[in-house]
């Protein structure tokens, strides 16, 4: 047996391709740098693996961020600790609220790459795109089925609530998978609308109320001001 397969029986994924590469100075230097590795290695790919299945809409990251004036926290929480993600282990939710182009979908989407590198579970939606699934599910008789999918899901990102209203039906829908995480999951929502303008796009003004109080219940809310990003970065290319 060679060292591919001995490796392969020993489930090592990746010692086999580095084994060689790794610096030698004494046997236990050099072993606790080699399985060391594997370990890394995994890791990158479980992450990748998660980054995956999430579904992100861009690939945007949290490096590439912009922190600036435009975002205000409430006094619960600073750009620290939202960037360690202790939010989703709590199982608490973040709402980022604000005009369009001002940079909320890249840090949602940013927030959810860093916590796919940790291990969690995430699924990336338009609201609309959801709202349209479950729509369909309910038609065709698989809600249930796909309510159970995200039993493993430690975070839900819905991106653009707001943007285009919901029928009744889907307005309904939406506010039973939103039951089903409260206080379950961690859910980050994205939307151009204040709180109190929600009932432009739930029909039902005590549906909106519910759903506004099971958001926030346990919610840090981020306000984005400012021009978009997107416009000011096509006049300032004009003025070339």
């Amino acid at each position: 047996m060679n060292i591919k397969d001995m490796c392969k029986s020993l489930r090592l994924a990746y010692v086999a391709d580095i084994y060689e590469k790794i610096p030698f100075e004494n046997e236990t230097q050099y072993l606790e740098a080699l399985f060391r590795k594997e370990f890394e290695l995994r890791e990158e790919a479980k992450a990748e693996r998660l980054i995956k299945k999430a579904k992100f809409a861009n690939h945007k990251n949290l490096a590439d961020f912009q922190w600036g004036d435009q975002v205000r926290f409430p006094p619960q929480i600073d750009c620290t600790e939202l960037k360690d993600l202790h939010f989703v282990s709590k199982k608490e939710n973040v709402v980022l609220t604000g005009s369009p182009g001002t940079g909320k979908t890249h840090l949602a989407t940013g927030l959810g790459r860093e916590a796919c590198k940790k291990g969690y579970e995430v699924r990336f939606y338009r609201v609309s795109d959801l709202v349209d699934i479950l729509e369909r599910m309910w038609r065709e008789g698989k809600l249930q089925q796909f309510r159970n999918r995200f039993k493993k899901v430690d975070l839900i990102i819905l991106d653009e609530m707001g943007y285009i209203p919901f029928s009744k039906e889907g307005a309904e829908l939406l506010f039973q998978l939103i039951t089903d995480w409260y206080e379950q999951k961690s859910i980050i929502i994205t939307s151009n609308l204040e709180f109190s303008q929600w009932n432009r796009i739930f029909v039902d003004s005590r549906l909106t109320a519910a759903l506004v109080d099971r958001v926030i219940h346990h919610a840090h809310v981020l306000t984005f001001s400012g021009d978009s990003y997107r416009v000011s970065h096509a006049l300032s290319r004009q003025n070339y």
